[in-house]
């Protein structure tokens, strides 16, 4: 629980202040951690008001495959699970892809999962809080009952990191790179906010026009989510069994990656407000 009640209360005063029309979250906490799911619910006001003010949020999905951090510090859980805020239904989670590239930002082969386990992988999973929410119903028969997590894709790996500008300790004030999924959102975000231009307001929340748009995705069918070796603190390694990319939505990569340029244009064109 430590630091979220802030966050939240920093989160609903932009939205009142009309201060961004997009929010990306770099962070999240293993569903299993909090005290118990109420406690996870009794945080989502900031997303509730988002929704009624229309800003569109965002949260990248871990960096730690199948799995996540555990509350013992640097141990993660022996087994399959999932972080909030990417696990919640009023928000959309950005997992990671890794291209391959010429100099002319050509594709050279078909997006894979990222996953370089065990220095790092995209998560994606079942919620163990939130159940299947409408806009995941044409997709029930990967997700069964829960929340499927995550929703989109975008570039991820250790090996295209991007500049990224902090000011805040330890790192900040100054330039650095980033990769995982912390690069992936706020990528996410910008095709977001351009998308809210073209179409000269607003899109709010997401998620039920994406899955709408799931044609406009590029699937990728390669990789897996699953990671390790890790050793954790009692001494103890595992390897924990992620999910598959295959055709269509799964757990390991979503929807799919997107060619920003389509998208923006399709989101900007299906801008009917869905709330």
């Amino acid at each position: 629980m430590q630091g979220f009640p802030e966050i939240v209360q920093a989160e609903n005063f932009v939205i009142d202040h009309g201060l961004g029309d997009v929010i990306s979250q770099s962070f999240g906490a293993t569903e299993q951690t909090f005290p118990n799911a109420r406690s996870i619910l009794q945080l989502r006001s900031a997303f509730e008001n988002a929704r009624r003010h229309h800003v569109t949020v965002l949260a990248s999905s871990g960096d730690s495959g199948a799995t996540d951090f555990s509350l013992v510090p640097n141990d993660r859980y022996p087994m399959r699970v999932t972080s909030w805020p990417a696990s919640d239904p009023l928000v959309t989670s950005v997992g990671g892809t890794k291209l391959t590239l010429d100099a002319q930002g050509r594709r050279l082969a078909p997006d894979v999962v990222w996953n370089d386990s065990p220095l790092g992988a995209t998560g994606g999973g079942l919620s163990s809080v939130f159940a299947r929410p409408p806009f995941q119903e044409q997709v029930r028969r990967v997700v069964d009952r829960r929340r499927g997590v995550r929703d989109v894709r975008l570039s991820a790996a250790h090996s295209a990191p991007v500049i990224d500008y902090t000011s805040f300790a330890p790192f900040g004030p100054g330039y650095r790179l980033i990769s995982g999924t912390s690069e992936a959102a706020p990528l996410f975000a910008g095709i977001v906010a351009m998308a809210d231009q073209l179409a000269r307001h607003r899109l709010g929340w997401l998620n039920q026009k994406l899955y709408r748009l799931r044609r406009q995705f590029v699937d990728v069918t390669q990789g897996n989510n699953s990671f390790g070796p890790f050793t954790n603190s009692d001494g103890t390694t595992h390897t924990v069994l992620g999910f598959p990319a295959t055709p269509g939505y799964d757990l390991a990569s979503g929807l799919g990656t997107v060619d920003g340029a389509r998208l923006v244009v399709a989101l900007a064109h299906h801008a009917r407000d869905d709330d």
